[in-house]
């Protein structure tokens, strides 16, 4: 059975300075990798733009209206780490519409991925470390107008805190976070996740993988969730500039494994995101990020 992928053109498109951290070329790599590795073009779905008006509903309406119309000041962009341009709000608006997408075809099909995602230093009413509308916070209320979903998980694994998401879900008892993340890392302030799980620097395979058994064992019992939004981040990988941590590509991939069976184990749906990576060899950072699809089962 297919497993839907969501993926737009846009999501590497976005002129950055030279040298900037971002490598916004990573997203159409995947694209192209799975392709390679003999994806049927009929599993890829392009995903619309949110809404402006009903990200309002959820977050500040001042801050989305002044992040749309470039109406934030130079502190606030410095914050986000990206120049403002229309492609800019064209890009965010169309990622955050492909992960709501995500979600929603996970409950349809049981498992869904999307090509990007995993703005989790956005807050309600600023945006941070390259992410301005929460995307993973606006999947789980999207997975919550469902009739059979009570619960959602946040599971991250991202190397770095999911800040934005456990503030934003602080006030909601349908929807639980997991944050499993370098403790010396970006943010400096940490929030507080349901469970929050802190790792030292250089980590390495064997504890890594044990951290998430444990987490998702206690998130599975505690919570007993009906879906789950999986921040699969790979600048948890020892070749990382930002990450720290000395997970091997192996470790990536029996992550990525660990959570999805355990979902399967469950029968409840899963909708991934691709998080975080930041070597400047695009060809080796994809790879480390295909090892998720791996784990999906969307290629061998």
């Amino acid at each position: 059975m297919m497993t839907p992928l969501v993926f737009h053109p846009i999501y590497s498109q976005l002129e950055l300075p030279i040298r900037h951290r971002f490598p916004i070329e990573k997203y159409v790599g995947i694209r192209n990798a799975l392709v390679a590795n003999g994806v049927p073009n009929n599993w890829f779905k392009k995903p619309t733009p949110v809404n402006p008006d009903n990200v309002k509903t959820v977050y500040d309406p001042t801050y989305i209206h002044q992040l749309i119309n470039n109406q934030l000041d130079s502190k606030a962009m410095r914050r986000i780490g990206f120049p403002w341009s229309q492609q800019l709000i064209e890009r965010t608006l169309t990622a955050v519409g492909g992960t709501i997408m995500t979600a929603q075809l996970a409950l349809e099909y049981g498992k869904s991925l999307n090509l990007t995602g995993g703005y989790h230093h956005a807050f309600a009413n600023f945006g941070s470390g390259f992410c301005m509308i929460n995307d993973l916070y606006l999947a789980a209320l999207t997975m919550l107008q469902n009739d059979n979903i009570s619960k959602v998980l946040i599971f991250d694994a991202d190397v770095h805190q999911g800040d934005g998401t456990a503030k934003l879900a602080s006030n909601n008892q349908n929807v639980f976070t997991v944050s499993i993340h370098g403790e010396k890392n970006f943010p400096h302030r940490k929030q507080v996740s349901n469970l929050d799980f802190a790792l030292p620097k250089g980590t390495t395979d064997s504890l890594y993988l044990e951290t998430v058994d444990n987490a998702l064992n206690k998130a599975f019992s505690s919570f007993k969730p009906d879906a789950v939004i999986y921040d699969a981040g790979v600048d948890i990988h020892c070749n990382d500039d930002l990450g720290h941590l000395d997970i091997s590509t192996q470790g990536v991939l029996a992550r990525d494994k660990l959570v999805f069976d355990y979902c399967k184990l469950k029968g409840i749906p899963i909708a991934a995101v691709i998080g975080g990576g930041y070597q400047r060899d695009i060809e080796a950072l994809v790879n480390v990020h295909l090892q998720l699809f791996v784990a999906a089962g969307v290629i061998t």
